[in-house]
């Protein structure tokens, strides 16, 4: 079995570094499968995104996470449109060592938020391994009593109420800052409603879940939370609306 990490990163290496359209044929299984809203299925719409890359493309890692056949990737996409785009990108890796499926979101880089932390800064490496399956637990249970099953009285069993570094746009760091983001997001008619967890993927420190629900209309929620000591103390998030058709019959999840 191949290293799933090191055959995604040496694939979008060259796909997205090397803009080299050829790379679909090292390393992109036959039944490819899509989940993006910005390309067909199959390897050769992905080839045609390869060969369209202008010349300013690039893509800037952030940090990369591995859990079984699942690699994540969160980043920022330069030269993709005319704003850069945070993303995270989800690839399946099969047993053959090619990428098998992805899934994404993307959302417009924002300068000004609401805490001073950008998108993507802050640690990257996985520092705890061994602490993978408990904090896959917590978050997990965080997610189905919180946000699926929205009972906020329990919040401070899972974020620490010393530090929750924030980097949603919106919200600022700590409970009272996205406190106060919840408050201003219902006045607008946004609620953050989560209706199924769709992946959980788990490395050491950090845990990213892949959700279906509505933020004021239907979305995709990529949601990163790095743990310490049992308790959330960090957030990255890419909330994407779900768009009415998309190029392919897989669904976004």
């Amino acid at each position: 079995m191949s290293n799933p990490k090191s055959t995604v990163l040496q694939a979008a290496g060259e796909l997205f570094g090397d803009k080299d359209p050829a790379a679909v044929d090292r390393w992109v299984a036959a039944g490819y499968t899509q989940h993006s809203a910005l390309a067909a299925d199959g390897p050769e719409a992905l080839r045609g995104l390869v060969e369209s890359l202008g010349a300013d493309f690039r893509y800037e890692s952030a940090r990369v996470l591995a859990d079984g056949e699942l690699v994540a990737l969160h980043g920022t996409y330069h030269g993709f449109g005319p704003d850069p785009l945070v993303a995270f990108d989800i690839f399946r890796v099969d047993a053959d060592g090619k990428l098998a499926e992805h899934w994404d979101a993307l959302t417009p880089l924002v300068k000004d938020t609401a805490s001073g932390r950008s998108q993507t800064d802050g640690p990257t490496e996985v520092t705890e391994p061994d602490s993978t399956e408990a904090n896959r637990a917590l978050v997990t249970e965080f997610a189905d009593k919180v946000l699926v099953g929205a009972d906020y009285s329990v919040l401070t069993d899972y974020i620490s109420t010393t530090t929750y570094d924030q980097h949603n746009t919106e919200a600022a760091d700590g409970l009272e800052g996205f406190g106060a983001a919840a408050a201003r997001w219902a006045e607008q008619g946004k609620l953050l409603t989560y209706k199924k967890v769709h992946k959980v993927i788990a490395e050491g420190e950090f845990v990213l879940l892949q959700s279906e629900g509505e933020f004021g209309v239907p979305v995709a929620y990529y949601d990163l939370f790095r743990v310490s000591d049992g308790k959330i103390v960090e957030h990255w998030d890419v909330i994407a609306p779900v768009p009415a058709t998309l190029p392919h019959d897989n669904g976004l999840f």
